[in-house]
């Protein structure tokens, strides 16, 4: 099965082919709808799931607004149009997933030290 990211990163390459109208909007929506099947289904949210939820205040962080607009509109507003919207939402994507990574790594490696310490 497909995860969110992996999916995330098909629509990018087709978006067409998922949203109708390849737009910011339309690509919140799917993902809405998305997350709101896999509810209805009793699926457990994954970590990765989760981790997307820290998607918005990441956004809000990134543009520096504390605002009650949604990750979407926030893009849309610092945008020229949506199509560019959903262009700069790939690139900030992927920007997010690096830095959950840089993260992570960051965190293994302060375990080790920790624990390498305790073992002394």
């Amino acid at each position: 099965m497909v995860d969110l990211y992996d999916l995330i990163r098909n629509i990018q390459k087709r978006p067409a082919m998922y949203l109708g109208r390849a737009n910011i909007t339309n690509l919140r929506t799917f993902i809405a709808g998305y997350c709101f099947a896999r509810r209805q289904m009793g699926i457990h949210q994954t970590a990765q799931e989760q981790k997307f939820s820290e998607f918005q205040s990441w956004i809000e962080q990134k543009f520096s607004i504390v605002s009650h607009q949604t990750w979407d509109q926030i893009i849309l507003f610092f945008s020229k149009d949506e199509h560019s919207a959903l262009e700069r939402f790939f690139q900030l994507f992927e920007e997010f997933t690096q830095s959950e990574v840089v993260f992570e790594q960051q965190a293994r490696l302060q375990e080790s030290s920790v624990n390498t310490s305790l073992c002394k």
